[in-house]
């Protein structure tokens, strides 16, 4: 799954879940504040012109055709696209614009009415359908300011502006409620809008060629033409849906099975299994603070779950060892990232991508690490995070041979082999979700060098030599044995 899938279809996952629900409290209070508002500016703008006199039945069809149109849709994202443009275009010719902005949230609420009555949406979310109108009301302005008096040939000018306005007014709306509800950050929405935007463009040609057709026809019944390509549409629409289920299922098979293998690795070793899930919670807290999207976190919260699973291959005797290993058994240990890895790519799918994580977990910045010695930007920065929240937890664990580490200590130990052993920006995350005490560590080295070698305390990186029993502080972020690195 690629990483734009998995977004989209992460983003989707809460909105499905809650189109049965009715709307909470947080999101009723945002709905009633952005209808109220387009509610004025609809009344505002009817007010200050004259609607005069207008056909009843033609205001009546352009409804229903709305509330058909609005059932022909697409989820992206968070949120959806649906194919109003083609009906909305030719309605901005037929009526007086200044009586749009208030039949079009009587026609959604008409289209979501179906959906209310099968019970697949609660009757609060009718509430959204004035909320979802706000499209409307940048043409209608363009139209009522620049439009009166022309001829459809003369319009082009007006048109274009008309539609940048809906997109500007679209996107707006919705950035107010990504903002009022916390849900997400603008830049994914406007990745999101991208899509939206070259549906409603291509909708808004056919649409404009159905205003030809009805001034050519003088009858507002030319928008039946467009009823093919909507059953055509509704069609793919469904289509789309059922393969965003697929997806769905696929993807929480791929995270159960992750999370059988997390268990696995717990039933093999009590103590790698709690590091583990540890790691993955500070991982994730960092991933967070880095703004990483939902692919990157879920491959920081997988490889941090699993980045140990190749200790299942090593011996017994090398994990629990309390004394130093010997060169042979640290060669074995180096082999647990690999492993891992291997484990992975068997699997398949998104666990190929893991697996690239798993085996790059114990690389160093400064190209030290194994088993490629990976340099800098070089190792993927979900790696990086890994490897840092794993030396954290290492050091603030309790083990057979050793006390665990005073955290102040450790986010000190941290910072000095920052530019060394770890990445400096994920250091200071790190350091920053942890809140040391003020004056609980610093940047810099004892010598005054950011990223400086950790002091003498028989830390050797170049042999990855395990500390005895006891050993200084300092070994204990270089060492690979048990769990450290």
């Amino acid at each position: 799954m690629s990483a734009r899938a998995y977004n989209e279809l992460n983003r989707s996952r809460e909105p499905w879940a809650r189109r049965g629900k009715p709307l909470g409290d947080t999101v009723r209070r945002g709905e009633l504040l952005i209808a109220g508002a387009y509610a004025a500016v609809a009344l505002s703008i009817a007010a200050s012109s004259d609607v005069g006199h207008f056909p009843l039945a033609t205001a009546a069809f352009f409804c229903v055709a709305l509330a058909v149109a609005a059932n022909v849709r697409f989820d992206v994202g968070a949120g959806y696209t649906v194919a109003t443009q083609a009906v909305f275009v030719p309605m901005l010719f037929a009526l007086p614009v200044a009586l749009i902005p208030l039949l079009m949230p009587l026609a959604l609420a008409l289209g979501m009415s179906p959906r209310v009555a099968r019970g697949e949406i609660a009757p609060s979310w009718l509430l959204m359908a004035v909320g979802n109108s706000w499209f409307v009301i940048g043409p209608v302005l363009v139209f009522t300011i620049f439009a009166p008096g022309r001829a459809l040939h003369q319009l082009w000018p007006v048109l274009v502006l008309a539609l940048a306005a809906q997109l500007a007014f679209d996107f707006a709306n919705s950035a107010a409620r990504e903002r009022l509800y916390g849900v997400s950050r603008v830049h994914e929405l406007l990745a999101e809008c991208t899509s939206t935007w070259a549906v409603d463009f291509t909708l808004s040609a056919l649409g404009l060629a159905i205003a030809y057709a009805a001034g050519a026809l003088h009858s507002q019944l030319a928008l039946l033409l467009v009823a093919p390509l909507f059953g055509i549409l509704l069609f793919f629409s469904r289509e789309r849906r059922e393969r965003l289920s697929q997806l769905a299922e696929l993807n929480d098979a791929y995270q159960g099975t992750a999370l059988l293998l997390g268990d696995v690795v717990e039933a093999d070793d009590y103590y790698t299994g709690e590091h583990c899930k540890s790691v993955v919670r500070v991982a994730l807290e960092v991933a967070e603070r880095l703004e990483l999207d939902a692919h990157r976190k879920r491959n920081v919260e997988l490889g941090a779950l699993l980045h140990d699973v190749g200790k299942i291959a090593v011996p017994k005797e090398i994990i629990n060892k309390r004394g130093k290993l010997d060169e042979r058994e640290w060669a074995i240990i180096k082999t647990h990232t690999i492993e891992g890895q291997r484990m992975l790519e068997r699997i398949g799918g998104l666990m190929l991508e893991i697996g690239r994580i798993v085996r790059a977990s114990h690389e160093r910045w400064d190209s030290t690490g194994y088993p490629d010695g990976l340099h800098g930007e070089h190792i993927p920065l979900e790696a990086r995070i890994i490897a840092t929240c794993d030396a954290f937890n290492a050091m603030t664990t309790t083990r057979s041979y050793r006390a665990a580490m005073d955290e102040s200590l450790a986010c000190e130990e941290l910072l000095r082999c920052a530019g060394t052993q770890f990445d400096p920006a994920v250091v200071a995350v790190l350091v920053s979700v942890l809140k040391p005490e003020p004056g609980e560590g610093s940047a810099a080295a004892p010598d005054g060098r950011p990223g400086a070698p950790a002091r003498e305390s028989g830390f050797e990186p170049e042999h990855g030599v395990q500390p005895e029993a006891g050993g200084a502080w300092g070994t204990i972020v270089g060492v690979a044995h048990p769990l450290a690195q």
